[in-house]
Protein backbone atom coordinates (compact mmCIF):
# COMPACT_ATOMS: atom_id res chain seq x y z
CA UNK A 1 0.00 0.00 0.00
CA UNK A 2 1.49 3.36 -1.10
CA UNK A 3 -0.03 6.03 0.54
CA UNK A 4 2.00 8.56 -1.30
CA UNK A 5 -0.24 8.35 -4.28
CA UNK A 6 -2.44 10.57 -2.36
CA UNK A 7 0.05 13.64 -2.58
CA UNK A 8 -0.46 14.82 -6.15
CA UNK A 9 -4.64 14.39 -5.29
CA UNK A 10 -4.59 15.76 -1.94
CA UNK A 11 -2.47 18.76 -2.18
CA UNK A 12 -4.26 20.47 -5.37
CA UNK A 13 -7.45 19.82 -3.81
CA UNK A 14 -6.62 21.32 -0.66
CA UNK A 15 -5.06 24.14 -1.70
CA UNK A 16 -7.54 25.08 -4.46
CA UNK A 17 -9.96 24.33 -1.12
CA UNK A 18 -8.04 27.00 0.97
CA UNK A 19 -8.51 29.65 -2.28
CA UNK A 20 -12.15 28.92 -2.83
CA UNK A 21 -12.83 29.36 1.57
CA UNK A 22 -10.64 33.19 0.68
CA UNK A 23 -12.66 34.06 -2.20
CA UNK A 24 -16.38 33.15 -0.64
CA UNK A 25 -15.04 35.18 2.87
CA UNK A 26 -14.11 37.76 0.18
CA UNK A 27 -17.38 38.22 -1.45
CA UNK A 28 -19.24 38.02 2.56
CA UNK A 29 -17.50 40.78 3.24
CA UNK A 30 -17.97 42.85 -0.02
CA UNK A 31 -14.23 43.07 -1.27
CA UNK A 32 -13.84 42.12 -5.29
CA UNK A 33 -11.06 40.57 -6.74
CA UNK A 34 -9.21 40.63 -3.31
CA UNK A 35 -5.89 38.89 -3.06
CA UNK A 36 -5.42 38.94 -6.37
CA UNK A 37 -1.60 39.38 -7.20
CA UNK A 38 2.02 38.45 -7.31
CA UNK A 39 1.25 36.70 -3.52
CA UNK A 40 -2.02 34.68 -5.00
CA UNK A 41 -0.34 33.53 -8.05
CA UNK A 42 3.13 32.86 -6.21
CA UNK A 43 0.49 30.72 -4.05
CA UNK A 44 -0.85 28.84 -6.82
CA UNK A 45 2.04 28.42 -8.91
CA UNK A 46 3.62 26.57 -5.93
CA UNK A 47 0.88 24.31 -5.48
CA UNK A 48 0.66 23.39 -8.90
CA UNK A 49 3.94 23.03 -9.54
CA UNK A 50 4.70 20.95 -6.65
CA UNK A 51 1.59 18.69 -7.60
CA UNK A 52 2.63 18.23 -11.02
CA UNK A 53 6.00 16.95 -10.01
CA UNK A 54 4.55 14.57 -7.48
CA UNK A 55 1.69 13.60 -10.18
CA UNK A 56 4.83 12.46 -12.43
CA UNK A 57 7.61 11.33 -10.13
CA UNK A 58 4.46 8.64 -8.64
CA UNK A 59 3.62 8.16 -12.26
CA UNK A 60 6.97 7.50 -13.17
CA UNK A 61 9.15 5.75 -10.72
CA UNK A 62 7.12 2.31 -11.12
CA UNK A 63 3.85 0.68 -10.37
CA UNK A 64 2.15 1.46 -7.56
CA UNK A 65 -1.49 0.98 -6.05
CA UNK A 66 -3.13 2.16 -2.99
CA UNK A 67 -6.22 0.65 -1.26
CA UNK A 68 -8.45 3.02 0.83
CA UNK A 69 -11.39 1.41 2.28
CA UNK A 70 -14.75 -0.52 1.10
CA UNK A 71 -17.39 1.58 -0.77
CA UNK A 72 -19.64 -1.44 -1.32
CA UNK A 73 -19.34 -4.88 -0.57
CA UNK A 74 -15.86 -6.20 -2.63
CA UNK A 75 -15.21 -3.07 -4.20
CA UNK A 76 -12.48 -0.45 -2.39
CA UNK A 77 -12.17 2.89 -3.06
CA UNK A 78 -8.79 1.61 -4.81
CA UNK A 79 -6.05 3.43 -6.83
CA UNK A 80 -3.29 2.09 -9.37
CA UNK A 81 -0.59 3.44 -11.61
CA UNK A 82 -0.24 1.16 -14.84
CA UNK A 83 0.64 2.02 -18.76
CA UNK A 84 -2.40 3.68 -19.05
CA UNK A 85 -2.58 6.03 -15.73
CA UNK A 86 1.13 6.95 -16.63
CA UNK A 87 0.19 8.29 -20.63
CA UNK A 88 -3.06 9.75 -19.32
CA UNK A 89 -1.23 12.08 -15.97
CA UNK A 90 1.31 12.79 -18.39
CA UNK A 91 -0.80 14.52 -20.71
CA UNK A 92 -2.97 16.02 -18.14
CA UNK A 93 -0.17 17.74 -16.03
CA UNK A 94 1.86 18.76 -18.91
CA UNK A 95 -1.01 21.06 -20.33
CA UNK A 96 -2.18 21.92 -16.44
CA UNK A 97 0.91 23.29 -15.64
CA UNK A 98 1.08 25.46 -19.25
CA UNK A 99 -1.97 26.54 -18.99
CA UNK A 100 -1.79 27.40 -15.74
CA UNK A 101 1.31 30.27 -16.55
CA UNK A 102 -0.87 30.96 -18.85
CA UNK A 103 -3.24 32.56 -16.70
CA UNK A 104 -1.94 34.26 -14.74
CA UNK A 105 -1.75 37.20 -17.32
CA UNK A 106 -5.14 36.17 -18.77
CA UNK A 107 -7.33 36.11 -15.30
CA UNK A 108 -6.86 39.61 -14.73
CA UNK A 109 -8.98 40.34 -17.55
CA UNK A 110 -11.73 38.11 -16.61
CA UNK A 111 -11.81 38.77 -12.50
CA UNK A 112 -12.70 36.76 -9.76
CA UNK A 113 -9.30 35.02 -9.95
CA UNK A 114 -8.97 33.56 -6.53
CA UNK A 115 -12.01 31.46 -7.01
CA UNK A 116 -10.50 30.57 -10.59
CA UNK A 117 -7.36 28.91 -9.19
CA UNK A 118 -9.48 27.11 -6.46
CA UNK A 119 -11.50 25.33 -8.94
CA UNK A 120 -8.68 24.75 -11.28
CA UNK A 121 -6.35 23.06 -8.42
CA UNK A 122 -9.34 21.17 -7.41
CA UNK A 123 -9.94 19.96 -10.48
CA UNK A 124 -6.36 19.20 -11.53
CA UNK A 125 -6.69 16.72 -8.45
CA UNK A 126 -9.18 15.11 -9.22
CA UNK A 127 -8.00 14.54 -12.98
CA UNK A 128 -4.67 12.41 -11.02
CA UNK A 129 -7.15 10.78 -8.66
CA UNK A 130 -9.30 9.44 -12.00
CA UNK A 131 -6.32 9.27 -13.89
CA UNK A 132 -5.03 7.03 -11.38
CA UNK A 133 -8.11 4.99 -10.83
CA UNK A 134 -7.72 1.52 -10.64
CA UNK A 135 -11.33 0.01 -10.75
CA UNK A 136 -14.30 0.82 -12.53
CA UNK A 137 -16.59 2.59 -9.37
CA UNK A 138 -13.31 4.65 -8.26
CA UNK A 139 -13.13 6.32 -12.09
CA UNK A 140 -16.92 6.97 -12.03
CA UNK A 141 -16.79 8.31 -8.71
CA UNK A 142 -13.84 10.63 -10.08
CA UNK A 143 -15.28 11.23 -13.27
CA UNK A 144 -18.55 12.51 -11.86
CA UNK A 145 -16.33 14.74 -9.40
CA UNK A 146 -14.42 16.33 -12.27
CA UNK A 147 -18.20 17.05 -13.62
CA UNK A 148 -19.00 19.14 -10.70
CA UNK A 149 -15.75 21.06 -10.07
CA UNK A 150 -15.43 22.19 -14.28
CA UNK A 151 -19.18 23.19 -14.05
CA UNK A 152 -17.76 26.30 -11.80
CA UNK A 153 -15.00 27.29 -14.59
CA UNK A 154 -17.54 27.24 -17.90
CA UNK A 155 -20.26 29.79 -15.80
CA UNK A 156 -17.15 32.01 -14.42
CA UNK A 157 -17.80 35.22 -15.80
CA UNK A 158 -22.16 35.20 -14.17
CA UNK A 159 -23.57 35.97 -17.82
CA UNK A 160 -26.60 34.71 -18.54
CA UNK A 161 -25.44 33.17 -21.41
CA UNK A 162 -22.46 31.54 -18.85
CA UNK A 163 -25.13 30.48 -16.48
CA UNK A 164 -27.43 28.84 -19.39
CA UNK A 165 -24.07 26.78 -20.80
CA UNK A 166 -23.23 25.39 -17.82
CA UNK A 167 -26.36 24.32 -17.28
CA UNK A 168 -26.36 22.57 -20.56
CA UNK A 169 -22.83 21.22 -19.87
CA UNK A 170 -24.14 19.58 -16.58
CA UNK A 171 -27.71 18.37 -17.99
CA UNK A 172 -25.20 16.30 -21.13
CA UNK A 173 -22.62 15.20 -18.36
CA UNK A 174 -25.32 13.66 -15.84
CA UNK A 175 -27.45 12.31 -18.72
CA UNK A 176 -23.83 10.49 -20.07
CA UNK A 177 -23.40 9.69 -16.37
CA UNK A 178 -26.64 7.81 -15.63
CA UNK A 179 -26.12 5.89 -18.54
CA UNK A 180 -22.68 5.02 -17.44
CA UNK A 181 -23.89 4.10 -14.20
CA UNK A 182 -26.49 1.07 -15.85
CA UNK A 183 -23.39 -0.12 -17.34
CA UNK A 184 -21.52 -0.37 -13.82
CA UNK A 185 -24.59 -1.80 -12.27
CA UNK A 186 -24.65 -4.62 -15.04
CA UNK A 187 -21.09 -5.17 -14.96
CA UNK A 188 -21.09 -5.82 -11.87
CA UNK A 189 -23.17 -8.85 -11.97
CA UNK A 190 -21.57 -10.47 -14.95
CA UNK A 191 -17.50 -9.22 -14.62
CA UNK A 192 -15.54 -11.34 -12.26
CA UNK A 193 -13.98 -7.90 -11.35
CA UNK A 194 -14.23 -4.21 -11.97
CA UNK A 195 -10.44 -3.61 -10.99
CA UNK A 196 -8.89 -2.76 -14.37
CA UNK A 197 -7.09 -5.78 -16.25
CA UNK A 198 -5.70 -5.98 -19.53
CA UNK A 199 -7.86 -7.92 -21.99
CA UNK A 200 -11.12 -7.31 -19.57
CA UNK A 201 -12.67 -9.83 -16.91
CA UNK A 202 -16.18 -10.32 -18.33
CA UNK A 203 -16.98 -13.57 -18.67
CA UNK A 204 -20.67 -14.21 -20.56
CA UNK A 205 -22.81 -16.35 -19.14
CA UNK A 206 -24.93 -18.41 -21.83
CA UNK A 207 -27.49 -16.18 -22.99
CA UNK A 208 -26.83 -13.00 -21.14
CA UNK A 209 -25.19 -11.39 -24.50
CA UNK A 210 -28.03 -9.12 -25.28
CA UNK A 211 -28.41 -7.31 -21.71
CA UNK A 212 -24.68 -7.00 -21.45
CA UNK A 213 -24.11 -5.84 -25.47
CA UNK A 214 -26.83 -2.90 -24.49
CA UNK A 215 -24.98 -2.61 -21.18
CA UNK A 216 -21.86 -1.16 -22.83
CA UNK A 217 -23.30 0.61 -25.63
CA UNK A 218 -25.16 2.70 -23.08
CA UNK A 219 -21.54 3.30 -21.37
CA UNK A 220 -19.92 4.25 -24.82
CA UNK A 221 -22.96 6.46 -25.26
CA UNK A 222 -22.62 7.91 -21.47
CA UNK A 223 -19.34 8.23 -21.60
CA UNK A 224 -19.09 9.08 -24.85
CA UNK A 225 -20.71 12.53 -23.73
CA UNK A 226 -17.92 13.96 -22.13
CA UNK A 227 -15.76 13.08 -25.04
CA UNK A 228 -18.24 15.26 -27.32
CA UNK A 229 -19.73 12.01 -29.55
CA UNK A 230 -22.99 12.46 -31.13
CA UNK A 231 -25.73 12.32 -30.08
CA UNK A 232 -24.48 13.75 -26.28
CA UNK A 233 -22.35 16.43 -28.12
CA UNK A 234 -24.17 19.73 -28.27
CA UNK A 235 -22.32 21.33 -24.44
CA UNK A 236 -19.23 21.12 -26.07
CA UNK A 237 -20.25 24.35 -28.67
CA UNK A 238 -22.28 25.95 -26.20
CA UNK A 239 -19.59 25.38 -22.92
CA UNK A 240 -16.56 26.47 -24.98
CA UNK A 241 -17.01 29.72 -26.11
CA UNK A 242 -18.34 31.48 -22.92
CA UNK A 243 -15.71 29.97 -20.35
CA UNK A 244 -12.75 31.71 -19.91
CA UNK A 245 -9.72 30.98 -22.56
CA UNK A 246 -7.57 29.04 -20.35
CA UNK A 247 -10.70 27.23 -19.12
CA UNK A 248 -11.92 26.32 -22.79
CA UNK A 249 -8.28 25.37 -23.18
CA UNK A 250 -8.32 22.75 -20.85
CA UNK A 251 -12.45 21.35 -21.12
CA UNK A 252 -11.24 20.87 -24.95
CA UNK A 253 -8.10 19.56 -24.65
CA UNK A 254 -8.46 17.80 -21.23
CA UNK A 255 -11.78 17.16 -19.85
CA UNK A 256 -13.07 15.53 -22.86
CA UNK A 257 -10.46 13.30 -22.85
CA UNK A 258 -11.56 11.93 -19.39
CA UNK A 259 -14.50 10.48 -21.86
CA UNK A 260 -11.72 8.59 -23.60
CA UNK A 261 -10.07 7.31 -20.38
CA UNK A 262 -13.19 5.89 -19.26
CA UNK A 263 -13.96 4.38 -22.69
CA UNK A 264 -10.56 2.61 -23.41
CA UNK A 265 -11.53 1.53 -19.64
CA UNK A 266 -14.33 -0.34 -20.00
CA UNK A 267 -13.83 -2.03 -23.50
CA UNK A 268 -10.52 -2.97 -23.35
CA UNK A 269 -9.66 -3.67 -19.13
CA UNK A 270 -13.68 -4.66 -18.10
CA UNK A 271 -15.28 -6.16 -21.28
CA UNK A 272 -12.52 -7.07 -23.59
CA UNK A 273 -12.47 -6.78 -27.10
CA UNK A 274 -13.13 -9.59 -28.38
CA UNK A 275 -16.39 -9.66 -26.48
CA UNK A 276 -17.61 -6.48 -29.12
CA UNK A 277 -15.79 -7.63 -32.09
CA UNK A 278 -17.90 -8.28 -34.84
CA UNK A 279 -21.21 -7.58 -32.86
CA UNK A 280 -23.75 -4.74 -33.74
CA UNK A 281 -22.12 -2.31 -30.59
CA UNK A 282 -19.19 -2.40 -32.58
CA UNK A 283 -21.02 -1.17 -35.87
CA UNK A 284 -23.09 1.43 -34.31
CA UNK A 285 -20.09 2.62 -32.51
CA UNK A 286 -18.13 3.22 -35.45
CA UNK A 287 -21.00 4.57 -37.04
CA UNK A 288 -21.26 7.36 -34.40
CA UNK A 289 -17.79 8.13 -34.24
CA UNK A 290 -17.68 8.78 -38.11
CA UNK A 291 -20.86 10.56 -38.45
CA UNK A 292 -19.20 12.56 -34.90
CA UNK A 293 -15.96 13.41 -37.24
CA UNK A 294 -18.20 14.49 -40.38
CA UNK A 295 -21.05 16.49 -38.46
CA UNK A 296 -18.16 17.95 -36.11
CA UNK A 297 -16.23 19.50 -38.93
CA UNK A 298 -19.06 20.60 -41.07
CA UNK A 299 -20.16 22.82 -38.84
CA UNK A 300 -16.78 24.35 -37.68
CA UNK A 301 -16.37 25.36 -41.28
CA UNK A 302 -19.60 27.01 -41.47
CA UNK A 303 -18.92 28.65 -37.77
CA UNK A 304 -17.83 32.76 -37.66
CA UNK A 305 -17.59 32.50 -34.00
CA UNK A 306 -13.51 31.49 -32.93
CA UNK A 307 -13.89 30.11 -29.98
CA UNK A 308 -16.93 28.04 -30.91
CA UNK A 309 -15.27 27.05 -34.37
CA UNK A 310 -12.66 25.40 -32.29
CA UNK A 311 -15.04 23.97 -29.81
CA UNK A 312 -16.93 22.21 -33.35
CA UNK A 313 -13.11 21.32 -34.34
CA UNK A 314 -13.19 19.25 -30.83
CA UNK A 315 -16.67 17.55 -31.46
CA UNK A 316 -14.90 16.46 -34.72
CA UNK A 317 -11.06 15.45 -33.18
CA UNK A 318 -11.70 13.60 -30.30
CA UNK A 319 -14.44 11.05 -32.09
CA UNK A 320 -11.06 10.20 -34.32
CA UNK A 321 -9.75 9.11 -30.94
CA UNK A 322 -13.43 6.88 -30.86
CA UNK A 323 -12.86 5.59 -34.57
CA UNK A 324 -9.29 4.18 -33.36
CA UNK A 325 -10.80 2.85 -30.59
CA UNK A 326 -13.64 1.18 -32.18
CA UNK A 327 -11.20 -0.76 -34.24
CA UNK A 328 -10.90 -2.96 -31.47
CA UNK A 329 -7.10 -3.60 -32.84
CA UNK A 330 -3.68 -2.59 -31.58
CA UNK A 331 -2.78 -0.04 -35.03
CA UNK A 332 -6.62 1.82 -33.79
CA UNK A 333 -5.71 2.08 -29.98
CA UNK A 334 -2.17 3.14 -31.24
CA UNK A 335 -3.34 5.79 -33.23
CA UNK A 336 -5.98 7.05 -30.91
CA UNK A 337 -3.52 7.41 -27.85
CA UNK A 338 -1.26 9.60 -30.15
CA UNK A 339 -4.06 11.65 -31.08
CA UNK A 340 -5.12 12.55 -27.40
CA UNK A 341 -1.09 13.40 -26.97
CA UNK A 342 -1.49 15.47 -30.06
CA UNK A 343 -4.77 16.45 -30.05
CA UNK A 344 -4.20 18.27 -26.66
CA UNK A 345 -1.32 19.80 -27.31
CA UNK A 346 -2.76 21.21 -30.60
CA UNK A 347 -6.19 22.28 -29.46
CA UNK A 348 -5.30 24.05 -25.65
CA UNK A 349 -2.89 25.80 -28.19
CA UNK A 350 -5.65 26.87 -30.58
CA UNK A 351 -7.86 28.32 -27.60
CA UNK A 352 -4.45 30.16 -25.97
CA UNK A 353 -4.38 31.79 -29.36
CA UNK A 354 -8.15 32.74 -29.24
CA UNK A 355 -7.15 33.64 -25.65
CA UNK A 356 -4.91 36.09 -26.53
CA UNK A 357 -7.00 37.60 -29.77
CA UNK A 358 -9.77 38.55 -26.82
CA UNK A 359 -7.32 39.60 -24.00
CA UNK A 360 -5.49 42.29 -26.08
CA UNK A 361 -8.09 43.37 -28.87
CA UNK A 362 -11.41 41.80 -27.68
CA UNK A 363 -12.08 39.93 -30.93
CA UNK A 364 -14.38 37.16 -30.80
CA UNK A 365 -15.44 36.54 -34.85
CA UNK A 366 -13.22 35.41 -37.37
CA UNK A 367 -13.39 38.03 -39.99
CA UNK A 368 -11.58 40.63 -37.30
CA UNK A 369 -8.51 38.49 -37.31
CA UNK A 370 -7.80 40.03 -40.28
CA UNK A 371 -4.02 41.61 -40.73
CA UNK A 372 -3.05 39.74 -37.10
CA UNK A 373 -0.22 38.08 -38.20
CA UNK A 374 1.54 41.66 -38.90
CA UNK A 375 0.43 42.75 -35.51
CA UNK A 376 1.36 39.01 -33.28
CA UNK A 377 4.01 37.21 -36.09
CA UNK A 378 4.86 35.08 -33.41
CA UNK A 379 1.71 34.35 -32.08
CA UNK A 380 -0.03 33.91 -35.40
CA UNK A 381 2.80 31.55 -36.30
CA UNK A 382 2.28 29.29 -33.54
CA UNK A 383 -1.86 29.88 -34.37
CA UNK A 384 -0.27 28.31 -37.95
CA UNK A 385 1.51 25.00 -36.58
CA UNK A 386 -1.18 24.21 -34.61
CA UNK A 387 -3.37 24.42 -37.56
CA UNK A 388 -0.86 22.58 -39.49
CA UNK A 389 -1.16 20.24 -36.93
CA UNK A 390 -4.86 19.63 -36.30
CA UNK A 391 -5.02 19.24 -40.19
CA UNK A 392 -2.56 16.71 -40.15
CA UNK A 393 0.07 18.16 -42.37
CA UNK A 394 3.96 16.72 -41.64
CA UNK A 395 5.96 17.19 -40.03
CA UNK A 396 3.67 17.59 -37.05
CA UNK A 397 2.14 15.37 -35.01
CA UNK A 398 -1.33 15.29 -36.16
CA UNK A 399 0.04 13.60 -39.42
CA UNK A 400 1.58 10.70 -37.61
CA UNK A 401 -1.75 10.30 -35.34
CA UNK A 402 -3.65 10.55 -38.39
CA UNK A 403 -1.82 8.06 -40.41
CA UNK A 404 -2.00 5.68 -37.60
CA UNK A 405 -5.68 5.53 -37.64
CA UNK A 406 -5.91 5.40 -41.45
CA UNK A 407 -3.18 2.58 -41.21
CA UNK A 408 -5.53 0.55 -38.12
CA UNK A 409 -8.59 0.64 -40.20
CA UNK A 410 -7.02 -0.11 -43.42
CA UNK A 411 -5.42 -2.96 -41.55
CA UNK A 412 -8.37 -4.81 -40.57
CA UNK A 413 -9.56 -5.33 -44.97
CA UNK A 414 -12.40 -6.73 -45.70
CA UNK A 415 -14.34 -4.22 -47.69
CA UNK A 416 -16.21 -6.56 -49.49
CA UNK A 417 -16.21 -9.19 -45.76
CA UNK A 418 -20.19 -8.56 -45.98
CA UNK A 419 -20.70 -9.62 -49.59
CA UNK A 420 -18.55 -12.53 -48.96
CA UNK A 421 -19.61 -14.13 -45.93
CA UNK A 422 -22.39 -16.04 -47.35
CA UNK A 423 -24.84 -14.85 -44.26
CA UNK A 424 -24.31 -11.07 -44.26
CA UNK A 425 -21.55 -11.25 -41.31
CA UNK A 426 -18.64 -9.68 -41.49
CA UNK A 427 -15.60 -12.05 -40.86
CA UNK A 428 -13.74 -11.74 -37.30
CA UNK A 429 -10.89 -9.22 -37.37
CA UNK A 430 -12.71 -7.25 -40.24
CA UNK A 431 -15.04 -4.33 -40.50
CA UNK A 432 -16.44 -4.38 -43.70
CA UNK A 433 -17.04 -1.06 -44.97
CA UNK A 434 -15.57 0.20 -42.63
CA UNK A 435 -12.11 -0.53 -43.37
CA UNK A 436 -12.05 1.84 -46.23
CA UNK A 437 -15.09 4.52 -45.26
CA UNK A 438 -13.19 5.40 -41.79
CA UNK A 439 -9.99 6.69 -43.64
CA UNK A 440 -12.02 8.59 -46.24
CA UNK A 441 -14.17 10.36 -43.77
CA UNK A 442 -10.89 11.21 -41.89
CA UNK A 443 -10.16 12.55 -45.05
CA UNK A 444 -12.64 14.83 -46.06
CA UNK A 445 -12.62 16.03 -42.26
CA UNK A 446 -8.92 17.01 -43.11
CA UNK A 447 -10.21 18.84 -46.18
CA UNK A 448 -12.60 20.64 -44.01
CA UNK A 449 -10.42 21.36 -40.60
CA UNK A 450 -7.85 22.90 -43.44
CA UNK A 451 -10.51 25.04 -44.68
CA UNK A 452 -11.97 26.69 -41.35
CA UNK A 453 -8.34 27.22 -39.73
CA UNK A 454 -6.42 27.96 -42.51
CA UNK A 455 -8.08 31.24 -43.81
CA UNK A 456 -7.35 32.66 -40.49
CA UNK A 457 -3.57 32.50 -41.16
CA UNK A 458 -3.30 33.68 -45.44
CA UNK A 459 -6.26 36.35 -44.00
CA UNK A 460 -3.88 37.45 -41.15
CA UNK A 461 -0.56 37.16 -42.91
CA UNK A 462 -1.93 38.55 -46.33
CA UNK A 463 -4.58 40.83 -44.79
CA UNK A 464 -5.54 42.53 -48.51
CA UNK A 465 -6.99 46.05 -48.53
CA UNK A 466 -9.13 45.35 -45.49
CA UNK A 467 -6.37 47.18 -42.72
CA UNK A 468 -4.93 49.49 -45.28
CA UNK A 469 -3.34 52.66 -43.37
CA UNK A 470 -4.38 51.13 -40.00
CA UNK A 471 -1.55 50.86 -37.39
CA UNK A 472 -0.20 47.36 -37.89
CA UNK A 473 2.94 48.15 -35.33
CA UNK A 474 3.63 44.36 -33.45
CA UNK A 475 2.15 43.85 -30.47
CA UNK A 476 3.07 40.33 -28.81
CA UNK A 477 1.53 38.92 -25.50
CA UNK A 478 3.56 38.81 -22.38
CA UNK A 479 5.77 36.55 -21.76
CA UNK A 480 3.66 34.61 -19.57
CA UNK A 481 1.51 33.99 -22.42
CA UNK A 482 3.45 33.67 -25.62
CA UNK A 483 6.30 31.18 -23.61
CA UNK A 484 3.39 28.48 -23.25
CA UNK A 485 2.30 29.15 -26.72
CA UNK A 486 5.95 28.51 -28.11
CA UNK A 487 6.47 25.40 -25.96
CA UNK A 488 3.35 23.75 -27.49
CA UNK A 489 4.09 24.65 -30.85
CA UNK A 490 7.62 23.29 -30.32
CA UNK A 491 5.65 20.12 -29.13
CA UNK A 492 3.55 19.96 -31.84
CA UNK A 493 6.80 19.67 -34.22
CA UNK A 494 9.07 17.51 -31.85
CA UNK A 495 6.24 14.92 -31.72
CA UNK A 496 6.00 15.03 -35.51
CA UNK A 497 9.07 14.52 -36.50
CA UNK A 498 10.48 12.38 -33.86
CA UNK A 499 7.57 10.41 -32.90
CA UNK A 500 9.52 7.39 -32.15
CA UNK A 501 9.48 7.40 -28.10
CA UNK A 502 5.88 8.30 -27.73
CA UNK A 503 5.04 5.63 -30.28
CA UNK A 504 7.74 2.71 -28.10
CA UNK A 505 5.80 3.63 -25.03
CA UNK A 506 2.22 3.47 -26.06
CA UNK A 507 3.47 0.04 -28.06
CA UNK A 508 4.36 -1.04 -24.28
CA UNK A 509 0.79 0.37 -23.17
CA UNK A 510 -0.89 -1.88 -25.96
CA UNK A 511 1.43 -5.09 -25.10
Amino acid sequence: MDIKLLIPILVPIAAGAILLSGSFADHLKGKKDAGSGRGLHGAVMTALSFSVLAALYLAWTGERSLTLFPLVEEIPLYFRIDGISRFFVTVVSVIWLLTGVYSLVYMRHEGDEKRYYGFYLVLYGVLVGLDFSGNLVTMYLCYELMTLVSFPLVLHNGTREAIMAALKYLFYSMCGAYCGLFGIFILNRYADSLTFTAGGTLHCAAGQERILLIAVFAMLIGFGAKAGMFPLHAWLPAAHPVAPSPASAVLSAIIVKSGVLAVIRVVYEIVGPEFLRGTWVQYAWMTLTLLTVFMGSLLAYREKVFKKRLAYSTVSQVSYILFGLSLLSDQGMQGALLHVAGHAVMKSGLFLVAGVFLYRFGYTRVEQLTGMGKKMPVTMWCYTIFSLGLIGIPPTVGFISKWRLAEGALAQGGIFGALGAGEGTIPAGEIGIFSWLGPVVLLLSALMTAGYLLPVTMKGFFPGGEREGEDLKREEPSLCMLIPLLILAALTLILGIAPGPLESFIGKIIR
